[in-house]
């Protein structure tokens, strides 16, 4: 056996995406890292091992430009990019080499931490060291380092240190939350096991092992919906221990998952209600997929009212989307749904204080150990909601090291550049505007070579007796077009049809929350006379002139005399809305009471109806690329060319009155964040890149005293969101810069979110 010592700015210990995500953000901002995973492979419950798809605020669609931005951000886009099938081995590699290729990180598989040295009295705890082994080299190895970050999911650094931690349920009146019990229960949401089919084309037959559970003596048949062909994370219900230790009893649960999984093949290959002959058994995973245990306590603690209510904080750092979703503590073996769901009405903030110890001055933690109570953990636990955290953690971390700092010492002092930090590295974050004194940007006159100023669904008239081309769209369920209002709207006009003579009502709705894209506040009403016959355009009155730029729903009221035109891409800042309730996992009960579940996106998702807005607006205008948020919040935030012509290009463009000397240009193009992205491709996009994607570019600066500009970065083939270009030194002072795009991905517009020159 072998010793070492490891000494490092930063010791991140778990390589699940909230490791990853950590470990790779402070690793950015130059500071000696180490990564400690117990396991062969990263990713944790994602990775080939377990084979959970990574889930985020996107929700399975649900919420709306919600796909997460940052590390977790540039591995969906990759792994949509490189595995088009969702191989889960290729998304290992996705994820391995989002690690490799930080010089300033060193990586640790196969390492088990199971010794931590900590000191101080227990409420000024101090990490001096955590030690692991490394099994198959039979190494022992000690990590040293100011800052540590406990992203293991179990807790296990900050138990061993001392740490404050909650287990199980809280009751309803230590935070006021409807869904908690009256009592504090130590109860958990269950760990899962996993499994692939194969169809081998002529028959196979399955004899079960004596390991495999008759799942016909239990309620599973009668409550859980079984279909052959399904697999995967089909089977997420698979799931028990919530009344065990998930700890403890890890090896007792994992015995009962597989036992189950082999009963549940018995059942679809040997039962005869299944056509299964030709199924094999591929994979069974062999390492549980834990939900939940301990959640570290910090500065703050996150609960239901924060989610639901989605509250503003001052220090929000990440955020989630996915619903509170509850599951029975008893699993796969309770009477009712394998899962009950409520969702918020958008994107709800994480402060930085629910990730650090309320209690051991140097430790920050990510992941499924986030300060939350049992029923916000129920949004917060998933992984790309983990990765964001994780960002967030691992920035400030690397801030800790720069300024001698605790984590609690970065809320005090250095709250305003943590999050300036994580905009500038397009972190996954929302609510924050661009305030860096750093970006150049924000001291010049911003310009383009052109801009959409009007919204509206692309339309191309028809020549003379020509039929429209468009689908048909009979108006049975409300309608409602999401759509930026900057300064104001005044008129929208929709390409109708009507079997009679009718009258169709039109809404004005605001959507409270910038993030929120539901019909929330009436505004505004009209009734709009249709005659009957064909295609016809309609003009709706309908003024809206908010304080502040803002997204609007026009609701289409339901009238089946009357049937709109769908036509697709969505114009920028435009989403469709169907107001019914739209589930498509039976074994889930969803709350339908929130306006977000009422106002599904899915049905029409990448569909527009047919329309034009008026007057003229600034929503997506050149000085949009400079304000900051990187996404929809209150608009569309990104500047957007008039549609490209072949051979000319676009450009974005930055003027200082004074000349002024830059570091590095960043841009962030749009790679459109309604679209969800899911490593198992559970929800197929067939883009494997993202059309509103700039292909081709250079950035261009004009340095005081040169006659012309002066190209810093050509670029070509661009698949990727964030692109950072230093500038050459011996440029001197300049005088303006100006992104020059020649060609998009497919869209018919540049789209620009993000143009800085950072000194």
């Amino acid at each position: 056996m072998r010793t070492q010592t490891v000494e490092a700015d930063v010791v991140v210990v778990g390589g699940g995406l909230a490791g990853v995500s950590a470990a790779v953000a402070a690793a950015r901002l130059g500071r000696q890292v180490v990564l400690v995973n117990n396991r062969p492979v990263l990713g944790g419950n994602s990775s080939s091992e377990v084979r959970v798809w990574v889930c985020g605020a996107t929700a399975h669609g649900n919420q709306r430009w919600a796909r997460e931005t940052g590390i977790v951000g540039e591995m969906y886009v990759e792994n949509q990019y490189r595995n088009p099938e969702g191989n889960p081995v290729y998304w290992d590699d996705v994820v391995l080499d989002t690690v490799r290729r930080e010089e300033n990180l060193r990586l640790f598989l196969n390492t088990d931490v199971r010794e931590v040295v900590a000191t101080g009295p227990d409420d000024a705890r101090r990490i001096e060291s955590v030690t692991g082994w490394t099994m198959g080299s039979e190494i022992l190895t000690t990590f040293v380092a100011p800052v540590f970050l406990d992203c293991t999911g179990d807790g296990l650094v900050g138990h061993l240190a001392g740490a404050r931690y909650r287990l199980g349920k809280e009751s309803q009146a230590e935070f006021g939350e409807e869904w908690a019990p009256p009592e504090p229960v130590r109860e958990f949401l269950g760990s899962t096991l996993l499994f692939y089919t194969k169809d081998l084309g002529h028959p196979v037959k399955y004899v079960a092992p004596e390991t495999a559970i008759d799942i016909t003596r239990t309620p599973i048949p009668m409550n859980r919906v079984i279909r052959s062909g399904d697999s995967g994370a089909h089977y997420w219900w698979i799931e028990w221990g919530g009344e065990l230790d998930i700890v403890d009893d890890n090896e007792r649960i994992r015995d009962e998952l597989r036992g189950v999984i082999l009963g549940i093949w018995d059942y679809i290959k040997n039962s005869g209600k299944f056509d299964a002959d030709n199924l094999t058994l591929e994979w069974i995973g062999n390492v549980p997929g834990k939900r939940e245990y301990r959640r570290l306590i910090g500065d703050y603690t996150l609960h239901q009212g924060d989610v639901i209510d989605q509250t503003v904080f001052d220090d929000g750092v990440a955020f989630g989307g996915w619903s509170i979703d509850l599951h029975p503590a008893q699993g796969m073996y309770a009477e009712g749904a394998g899962a009950l769901q409520r969702f918020s009405d958008g994107v709800f903030e994480i402060p930085y204080r629910s990730l650090y110890s309320v209690n051991v001055e140097n430790l920050l933690f990510a992941g499924r150990d986030v300060s939350a109570t049992h029923i916000a953990f129920g949004a917060a636990r998933v992984m790309a909601t983990c990765g964001a955290m994780g960002q967030a953690a691992g920035t400030a971390a690397a801030l800790c090291v720069e300024h001698g700092t605790t984590p609690r010492g970065i809320y005090t002092d250095h709250l305003d550049e943590l999050r300036q930090t994580l905009l500038r590295w397009d972190a996954p974050a929302v609510g924050i505007a661009n305030t860096d004194p750093h970006d150049l940007a924000r001291r010049a006159t911003v310009t383009a070579s052109s801009t959409t100023t009007r919204i509206a669904a692309p339309v191309t008239e028809p020549a003379d007796g020509d039929p429209y081309d468009f689908d048909v769209y009979d108006l049975d369920v409300d309608l409602g077009i999401v759509l930026p209002v900057d300064p104001r709207l005044e008129t929208i006009e929709l390409l109708v049809s009507a079997r009679r003579d009718t009258t169709l009502s039109v809404e004005v709705f605001s959507t409270g929350k910038p993030q929120n894209v539901v019909p929330a506040h009436l505004e505004t009403k009209t009734d709009v006379v249709v005659p009957a016959g064909d295609e016809r355009w309609v003009t709706a009155h309908v003024p809206f002139a908010p304080d502040v730029p803002q997204n609007a729903v026009v609701v289409l009221r339901a009238n089946p005399d009357v049937a709109v035109r769908l036509t697709s891409p969505l114009p920028a800042g435009v989403l469709t809305l169907v107001h019914r309730v739209d589930n498509d996992d039976q074994n889930v009960q969803i709350s339908s009471e929130e306006l977000l579940v009422q106002w599904p996106t899915k049905p029409l998702r990448g569909r527009s109806v047919v329309f034009r807005a008026g007057p003229d607006t600034r929503a997506l205008a050149p000085e949009r690329a400079t304000s900051g948020y990187h996404r929809n919040h209150g608009g569309p935030h990104l500047w957007a060319s008039s549609p490209m012509v072949p051979g000319r290009d676009e450009w974005l463009r930055l003027d200082w009155d004074e000349p002024v000397t830059g570091r590095e240009v960043r841009v962030v193009f749009d790679d459109d964040l309604d679209v969800e992205l899911n490593t198992l491709h559970h929800h197929r996009t067939p883009d494997e890149i993202m059309p509103t994607l700039v292909k081709d570019y250079r950035v261009e600066v004009l340095p005081v005293g040169a006659e012309g500009w002066v190209t810093v970065a050509d670029e070509t083939d661009n698949r990727w969101r964030l692109r950072t270009h230093p500038l050459p030194s011996g440029l001197g002072p300049l005088r303006a810069a100006r992104l020059v795009v020649g060609a998009t991905n497919g869209s018919a517009q540049a789209r620009v979110v993000a143009l800085r020159v950072q000194e």
